[in-house]
């Protein structure tokens, strides 16, 4: 986790770096990219307000993303929107009691791009999101079940190359994602959604940061094209965790990702 954290740091201070590098502009009809893929993995399920003893699993997910150029700074800013979505199923250690759990999150933002190498695509930005979810489980009686509720800023960082295995074009991407500064829902210890609902959800929405809530997603794809279609393959990687107000949570998710990618060119319209 820090090392990733690490490596975010890095791609974001390349930017910094970048100052003063001629950059060509991007050509007028830059394409949209739309990606939508299906993932299978492994999760690692912790919230003490349900239960004190980790969960795994297993998790169905996916995810859709569309990016365009925009016309700012000489058509080097894209516009990134991202839906992702998955489903849980997840045992403790001794298979006496299941989660059940599912998530939705969007976020949207901006990128920067540069190339400071031929095939080299650098880009650097920040995202704004909320991520919608809950665990059910099984055995418990008085609360069997968590909400999870987030708005966060995230700072974004990411990395593109195309190159040709044989004949064959491909592109390997990175990007990391990472929340520093938003809000969060979240009970005090003990307390029930019955006394939720009699005082309030205000007062259980806390402010939540890397102190408290430290969180990253990572995706490692790689695109290759087989005739006139682009196939995307590769690791998403979704850590969701916080320590506030004595209730632990976490979600760890590892999954490999399959999908299709489309690109669309705009064309000016004829008079």
């Amino acid at each position: 986790m820090r090392h990733a954290a690490l490596l975010l740091l890095m791609l974001l201070s390349a930017f910094v770096m970048a100052e003063g590098v001629n950059l060509e502009p991007v050509p007028d009809r830059a394409p949209t990219s739309r990606v939508f893929l299906l993932g299978f993995g492994r999760t690692n399920q912790l919230d003490t307000y349900l239960s004190p003893m980790d969960y795994k699993g297993m998790q169905i997910s996916f995810l859709a993303q569309s990016e365009r150029m925009t016309k700012l700074a000489k058509r080097h800013i894209s516009f990134q929107s991202t839906f992702h979505g998955a489903f849980t199923s997840s045992d403790n250690p001794a298979e006496t009691a299941s989660y059940l759990g599912a998530r939705l999150a969007y976020d949207a933002g901006w990128h920067y791009h540069y190339s400071p190498l031929k095939n080299l695509d650098l880009k650097g930005g920040a995202l704004v999101g909320t991520d919608l979810g809950f665990l059910y489980n099984d055995r418990n009686g008085n609360n069997p079940a968590q909400a999870h509720f987030s708005i966060d800023l995230s700072l974004s960082a990411g990395a593109a190359y195309q190159f040709r295995l044989g004949k064959l074009p491909m592109r390997a991407s990175y990007q990391a994602d990472m929340p520093m500064l938003g809000m969060m829902f979240c009970p005090e210890f003990g307390e029930s959604y019955y006394e939720i609902s009699q005082q309030g959800v205000g007062h259980d929405i806390i402010c939540a940061h890397p102190g408290n809530a430290l969180s990253l997603r990572q995706m490692l794809m790689i695109d290759f094209c087989l005739k006139r279609i682009t196939l995307r393959a590769g690791y998403l990687c979704d850590i969701r965790q916080s320590n506030a107000r004595s209730i632990k949570y976490h979600d760890y998710s590892h999954s490999f990702m399959f999908g299709i990618v489309r690109y669309f060119q705009l064309m000016k319209r004829m008079k």
